[in-house]
């Protein structure tokens, strides 16, 4: 048996067994190449990538969230080498907290205890959940 889940919100709505865990929906998500030139590949809700420097971008939501209590979830790929880099969102020290309108994410490896060794990402994946 199957129950209907309204995500007005989301313009849809999903059917899901009973008795399963709530559904919820990315409230923005994008696929970008984060080398070179940053060139978003595919998205929703996202309208645009800064390119801060190395490592370092800025994702920009096509409609604002409610409010900047939202999860981020970010993985890359370092292209040929199929080698996942550790992903580091919302840096205290470094970076600016998140908005509604956009979230700042920063990509490298670790070079030490707290450092980070910012590095570009061919393909950097970034999720957002409220």
């Amino acid at each position: 048996m199957t129950k209907a889940v309204n995500l007005a919100a989301f313009g849809s709505v999903i059917t899901t067994p009973l008795g399963d865990a709530p559904a919820y929906s990315a409230r923005a998500w994008v696929n970008f190449n984060g080398t070179g030139t940053v060139a978003i590949r595919a998205s929703g809700n996202v309208s645009s990538i800064t390119d801060n420097g190395v490592g370092d971008y800025t994702c920009n939501f096509a409609t604002a969230m409610s409010d900047a209590n939202y999860a981020t979830s970010i993985t890359v790929n370092r292209g040929n080498t199929n080698t996942t880099l550790i992903n580091i969102s919302r840096l205290a020290d470094e970076l600016s907290a998140p908005t509604t309108v956009a979230v700042r994410v920063v990509t490298g490896v670790p070079d030490g205890l707290r450092a980070l060794q910012k590095e570009d990402s061919s393909y950097v994946n970034v999720s957002i959940f409220r």
